[in-house]
């Protein structure tokens, strides 16, 4: 696990909580720190993505400056691509966070997000405050910056078409209305309930040099930021590059850079900077100075010269407990617990380093441990949850719109996580000065192999009820079963399960009692859902009575190396679609590409969809498949992609069906996707409502076995496709074409071949998103487009 401890971080209306045990500092550190005493100061990095953020600007600023340094990302990431796994949207944000926290825990500075959600990728920053909703995304960017309070604000992006994405341009302008915004107390006067007005000293724009666009200048403010730091041996592009890696969901696995690299500057607000980034803004803090090897008794004594006044409390605090060999821990021997139950931990701690003088341990203002040198003391405890320390994330909490989270309390809006986790308050004594710190309680336990590891404490509601899927799709009113799974978090939980359905359709039975006498006991029930003929379409329910209380939720664990485990509590829900919907030819090889839903998509169904690695594909026999389909981004992630190329050609001459779902223009492994050429480019419709022309209506994809209308284009979610064929051999017969608003059609989201006695289909339409999310138009014609070859 990646172990969260913020060694420059100051204390703050955020109060990040450590995640993970306590770390020892080692003697390089508390001199850094006790070099950062001295220095006041902050800057606050705004952008609209987790990977937008300049990881080797803010690692130079937190460690090289040494001024509180914060990144606030307008959006968790959630409308991206996966490129570990088949999360996405919400999933896809929580794993994003994480990814960033990571990345905030080598370069040092702090992390932050409004409530904007990243519904997709947008062409103006126009479309994004429409879905957003302006106003309430710039009272976010205002309340971080009345938290944080910086002194100078930086943006990754210009206002204009430069930036590229809407939410590019988009966070660029919030940044410079918020600068003034900020600092009137005539706007959002509700947040000065708890905050000051800020007005920062200059906000300016880091200028880049990226691929064919150039914004830097000669005249612009330019800072070397690849210096060298002796203490932690390497460079901030080194540093940069290690945090960056940390974005493993988006492939950005970066190479370590050495050697002076320049970031340049373009004044946009405030007072003009000329030659540093401060200049004006005095960063001596003199209450704090002390010699580079100060001990622990000055530390001490500068602690009570400064009760009372304004200063960086919780990094003296920390150099304090460093400096004095401090290791304070509290944890559990069971990862997950019911709201509510007692939950036992185990609280140790230990001084390693010798003094003269007494230190003790209060903890919960109840009981008291004396500290003997080198010795692990250790105490056992109860504590009880409450629903405020619910593992859900506060942004996940409520029904949300498209272009934002709803966050119940002001005071929630800028947290990367949730703000009060399961802890326990530690008074630590030493020679007669206090430092109160909370300790989260964490999970710990012995891998065989991997060793001790940490994650989390879930704390969640008694029972959950889990779907098997996120929509059902129904044909006709044929039944269909639906399969959920009971999972109980505490002992003696009993009650019974109950679907709530749109208006006519039907349950069997319509409850089901459940018995789960131990913590950890999972039962699987079966309802048979019949649709009924007053509404298509609504959602699927599930109500838990559990002992007489109600919930109605499920459960939902990611799990990778790289970042710690979530475990969240989504609604027990499901939408419902009945559907005409008529398939030919079932038997489906799908070679899973970046990640996605689609092939679980097509065997509710009734397609038998077998999964094949690059490898299988070589060795089996192809045609007793009527259709092989790629997932998302294969050719851009797989090498064996071109040695299989010449056999799914030759299964397409035979008589069979490839669908290649869409990839990426770039790092494709071959260009020859297809038996004849095209090529891919940027190409997108981010409008999801946007006009779809069926071009050649006559053509057996359209009509085969499923006839496709404008309607089968109703309901589509995030976008209609992305990276467009382009240089269309006309081999190739194009079927759609669409448009954003003010751009000029394309025809390149669908491109059907005849080849031998089979056929070859490229799509760019976002299948991948609307087949998991139940649409039925794109079930239909994903059908047509898995049909045999019509003679």
């Amino acid at each position: 696990m990646n172990i969260r401890f913020y060694l420059f971080l100051i204390a703050s209306c955020f109060p990040f909580l450590l995640k993970a045990q306590m770390r020892q500092m080692n003697s390089g550190e508390i001199a850094a720190g006790i070099e950062k005493l001295g220095i006041k100061g902050s800057v606050l990095y705004i952008a609209a993505h987790p990977d937008d953020e300049n990881t080797r600007l803010l690692a130079y600023l937190a460690k090289e400056v040494k001024v509180r340094t914060g990144y606030l990302s307008l959006t968790r990431g959630d409308g991206g691509q996966n490129l570990i796994g088949n999360e996405q949207a919400e999933l896809l944000g929580l794993i994003r966070t994480q990814e960033l926290l990571a990345a905030r825990s080598v370069d040092g500075a702090e992390q932050f997000f409004t409530r904007a959600n990243d519904f997709g990728f947008s062409k103006t920053s126009e479309e994004s405050f429409k879905i957003w909703g302006k106003e309430q995304i710039l009272s976010d960017v205002v309340w971080v910056i009345r938290n944080f309070k910086p002194d100078v604000i930086i943006t990754r992006f210009p206002e204009d078409s430069r930036a590229g994405h809407g939410h590019h341009a988009g966070s660029a302008i919030l940044a410079r209305e918020a600068f003034s915004a900020a600092a009137d107390p005539k706007r959002f006067p509700e947040q000065l309930k708890y905050v000051s007005v800020w007005q920062a000293k200059r906000l300016v724009w880091n200028t880049f040099n990226f691929g064919s666009t150039n914004t830097t200048a000669a005249d612009q403010l330019k800072i070397d930021v690849g210096l060298f730091n002796p203490i932690l041996g390497k460079s901030y592009g080194e540093i940069a590059a290690i945090s960056r890696t940390n974005h493993k969901s988006q492939g950005f696995g970066s190479t370590l850079q050495r050697g002076e690299a320049f970031e340049y500057f373009s004044h946009v607000a405030g007072d003009p900077a000329k030659t540093s980034l401060f200049d004006g803004i005095d960063l001596k803090n003199t209450d704090g100075i002390l010699p580079s090897n100060a001990g622990l008794q000055e530390l001490l004594n500068l602690k009570a010269r400064l009760k009372g006044k304004i200063f960086n409390h919780q990094l003296l605090d920390e150099l304090i407990l460093g400096s004095a060999g401090i290791w304070i821990e509290a944890n559990t021997t069971e990862n997950t617990y019911a709201l509510g139950d007692s939950i036992p931990i185990k609280i140790q701690a230990i001084a390693r380093v010798k003094t003269n003088y007494p230190i003790s341990l209060t903890i919960d203002g109840k009981k008291t441990l004396v500290l003997e040198h080198n010795k692990l003391m250790s105490n056992d405890y109860k504590i009880a949850s409450a629903d405020e320390n619910s593992t859900q994330p506060y942004w996940l909490r409520k029904d949300h719109p498209i272009g934002q989270f709803s966050i119940e309390k002001q005071t929630l809006v800028g947290y990367p996580e949730n703000p009060n986790p399961l802890s326990v308050k530690v008074r630590v004594t030493i020679n007669g000065q206090v430092i109160e710190l909370n300790s989260p309680i964490v999970y710990k336990a012995t891998d065989p192999i991997k060793g001790e590891k940490y994650q989390p404490l879930v704390l969640a509601p008694r029972v959950t009820a889990t779907l098997s899927e996120k929509a059902y799709i129904f044909n006709g009113n044929t039944p269909k079963t639906v399969t959920v799974q009971l999972r109980s978090f505490s002992s003696q939980s009993s009650g019974f399960v109950t679907p709530k359905l749109p208006k006519g359709w039907k349950s069997n039975p319509e409850k089901i009692d459940f018995n789960l006498a131990r913590k950890g006991d999972e039962q699987t029930i079966n309802f048979t859902i019949t649709p009924g003929n007053e509404t298509s379409s609504g959602r699927l329910v599930l109500q838990v009575n559990t002992n007489g209380s109600l919930s109605d939720k499920g459960l939902k664990t990611i799990s990778y190396d790289h970042i710690p485990n979530i475990t969240i509590f989504p609604q027990a829900a499901a939408s419902v679609e009945k559907i005409d919907l008529r398939i030919v030819g079932k038997r489906i090889a799908y070679i899973d590409g970046a990640g996605d839903l689609v092939a679980d998509a097509l065997k509710q169904t009734g397609y038998e969809v077998t999964h094949l690695t690059p490898a299988q594909i070589l060795t089996n026999d192809l045609s007793v498949y009527d259709a092989v389909v790629t997932g998302v981004r294969l050719y851009n992630i797989s090498e064996e992609v071109k040695s299989i190329q010449p056999t799914l050609l030759s299964y397409v001459k035979n008589g069979g069906t490839v669908l290649v779902q869409y990839n990426v223009n770039t790092n494709l492994k071959t260009q020859n996707i297809g038996p004849y050429p095209f090529k891919l480019a940027n190409k997108r419709v981010t409008e999801e409502d946007a006009k779809v022309n069926i071009l050649v209506p006559q053509h057996a994809a359209l009509n085969y076995p499923n006839k496709i209308t404008d309607k089968d284009f109703e309901g589509w979610v995030q976008e209609r496709g992305l990276y467009f064929a382009t240089e269309i051999d006309p081999n190739y017969t194009t079927l759609l074409g669409m448009n954003d608003r003010g751009e000029a059609p394309s025809d390149g989201s669908l491109l059907i071949a005849d080849y031998g006695k089979g056929k070859f289909v490229y799509t760019s339409l976002v299948f991948f998103r609307e087949l998991p999310a139940g649409v039925p138009g794109a079930y239909r014609l994903f059908a047509n487009l898995l049909a045999p070859k019509q003679p």
